[in-house]
């Protein structure tokens, strides 16, 4: 067995992506699409020979971008097999994909039109929206601690990663000539205790895992901690008539900050004022997270039971043509709004960024990771100039980062996830962070279990 690294390793975050490969099949965990700066953008591509040409099954842990961003490229080669799923997640990426297949067209066109007349050949979006109707068709559900043969000799179990709506961490038993293996994938795992979603399940025995490492060299501040200060800088924003700008990812963190608000309109500590959602693909998750409640935590269901949930919503306005989004920049303050992308790298977001960065009275509240090289990281590094849209921004905004609202764990929680493992003496092989956190969650499994942690680079090949 020999498992080659496709993405999210040499350092890099996004562009999750592992092929396994035995003596009787392949299968791809994953196909994750490569964010930030364009130089990591410029590999999104898929090998053009070898294995993933006879892929017999592909198999994901949760929907984000950067975990199935590149599936449509598979029909690129005629692509027909299974890719194996919980029903969240096939339903979340569903609306994930369709939406990287418009942006990456708008940004096409937007490109051609710049390059107009200066002789250069048309640029070409990764894929369109037919590769991903294609593509579309080929989902199958699995359920939650269910074992699922997905190739001949090949079975997977998936489990609660507590990251977002269907996330899962993967178990996936190899059979071979000279036995069977253990294989564990962690995906993204969600920090204990986090609002709305469920909390992680770990696994208790495996021979390889591959753990990510987002935020292997720190902890998250605690989301009580972190949501009263995060209000405070809110009421203060809203006193002074102000907007609260949030690039917000469209599945977890905009629903997990909509059940927050909830909670602090509910308990007095916010009064209400308007907030816009105002991201067609956000809107549309949130309609799934309303219909998948069996997902939720117990205190997040008991609220959506009692009805206090919507009725604490009541100033939110949901914004999901043109049109509107376009109205919410000539409205004063005050009034907070939630649009894409979380990283800045694209969508409504930049444009309301554009119109109000160099304004003081706006806040600028980041819910998530930013990637190297993106806007958003800019942003949180604290940039005073910024280009959006080729022109240059003043940024005269305060930017905070609410770190209690990440959707990775952090040092503790991953160690504690790895713990239940260590036991069996797997070999771990760190992925999914930069190369600081991969070797301070390396030095800690070191320090803990006793275990040797390896820290892979880009294409490089796990041979168990």
């Amino acid at each position: 067995m020999k498992i080659t690294l496709l993405g999210a390793s040499g350092g890099e975050v996004t562009g999750s992506a592992y092929l396994l490969q035995t003596d009787r099949a392949n299968v791809l965990i994953d196909c994750g699409l490569f964010q930030g700066s364009k130089k990591l953008e410029n590999g999104n591509r898929l090998p053009s020979r070898g294995a993933l040409q006879e892929l017999d099954a592909v198999v994901l842990t949760h929907a984000h971008l950067d975990h199935t961003g590149r599936l449509p490229l598979l029909t690129h080669f005629d692509y027909k097999g299974p890719i194996h799923a919980t029903q969240a997640t096939i339903e979340v990426t569903e609306l994930i994909l369709r939406d990287s297949a418009f942006l990456q067209g708008e940004d096409a066109k937007r490109q051609n039109r710049r390059n107009q007349g200066s002789g250069k050949k048309p640029v070409e979006p990764l894929y369109t929206m037919r590769d991903v109707e294609r593509v579309l068709t080929l989902f199958r559900p699995m359920r939650y601690d269910t074992p699922t043969k997905v190739a001949p000799g090949i079975t997977v179990r998936a489990v609660e990663a507590g990251h977002i709506l269907g996330s899962a961490s993967l178990e996936v038993t190899v059979e071979e000539a000279n036995g069977k293996r253990r294989v564990v994938f962690s995906g993204d795992i969600g920090p204990r205790g986090a609002a709305l979603h469920k909390d992680p399940t770990p696994f208790e025995r495996a021979d390889l895992v591959f753990l990510e490492s987002t935020y292997g060299d720190k902890e998250h501040p605690s989301l009580k901690d972190t949501a009263a200060e995060a209000r405070e800088l809110i009421r203060e924003t809203i006193a002074r008539k102000g907007r609260v700008l949030v690039p917000t990812f469209a599945v977890g963190r905009t629903q997990i900050l909509l059940y927050l608000l909830a909670g602090a309109f509910q308990k007095k500590k916010l009064e209400p004022f308007p907030i816009y959602l105002d991201s067609p693909m956000a809107i549309k998750a949130t309609g799934l997270y309303r219909k998948h409640p069996e997902l939720y935590d117990r205190e997040a269901l008991a609220m959506r039971e009692s009805g206090e949930l919507s009725n604490n919503l009541r100033t939110v306005q949901f914004c999901a043509k043109a049109p509107e989004s376009m109205a919410i920049g000539r409205r004063p303050g005050p009034f907070l709004v939630m649009a894409g992308a979380g990283m800045c790298t694209g969508g409504r977001i930049m444009h309301h960024l554009q119109n109000h960065l160099d304004d003081p009275t706006t806040l600028v509240l980041m819910v998530g990771y930013q990637s190297r090289g993106s806007l958003g990281r800019r942003l949180a590094d604290g940039a005073d100039l910024v280009r959006i849209h080729g022109r240059p921004v003043k940024v005269r905004a305060r930017t905070h980062m609410f770190g209690g609202l990440s959707g990775h764990a952090g040092q503790k929680d991953l160690l504690a996830w790895m713990g239940s493992l260590a036991p069996s003496k797997p070999r771990v092989i760190l992925t999914h962070g930069e190369d600081g956190p991969r070797a301070a969650l390396r030095d800690r499994i070191r320090e803990r279990f006793k275990l040797r942690a390896e820290m892979p680079d880009y294409l490089e090949t796990i041979e168990f």
